[in-house]
């Protein structure tokens, strides 16, 4: 059971429902002015969404585990992942700050750098480091030409 809470998902609905519940409880009178954060919260919601889905597809289209704590059985270094090595993290963390400027919550904005602290910490280096001890050299060339976030 353990395992299944401790996904990112679980981790992104988290900081999502700490946003909301700022938003609603605790608005301080502070906002981000409206209509275009609306819109900017919306497309970064959605270049979220669309950078999971283009992950998804790379990760299905090579046969290979989306779970992070499993060891991938190959190393995917096409489609989405020749610009960024964590695709799903950005498309993660892009979605958590569209939702606070849709929800006007100035005060969780803190919350980004700590969210993506955390996934850097519980998913994104342990990750790697099995794919380090997998794919060895293949992993490090591929670290040499792609950045980890973007």
């Amino acid at each position: 059971m353990g395992k299944w809470i401790d996904l990112p998902p679980v981790w992104l609905a988290g900081f999502l429902a700490v946003a909301w519940a700022q938003s609603a409880y605790y608005p301080a009178g502070l906002g981000f002015g409206g209509a275009w954060a609306d819109f900017a919260g919306g497309l970064l919601i959605g270049g979220g969404v669309l950078l999971m889905a283009l992950a998804f597809f790379e990760f299905r289209r090579h046969r290979t585990t989306l779970m992070p704590h499993e060891t991938p059985e190959r190393l995917v270094q096409s489609g989405i992942f020749t610009r960024t090595r964590n695709p799903i993290y950005v498309g993660d963390a892009l979605v958590l700050l569209g939702f606070i400027l849709r929800w006007d919550a100035v005060l969780a904005l803190p919350l980004l750098p700590v969210f993506v602290w955390v996934l850097e910490k519980r998913f994104i280096e342990p990750e790697e480091d099995r794919m380090r001890r997998k794919f060895r050299m293949d992993f490090a060339r591929y670290c040499e030409k792609t950045r980890r976030w973007i």
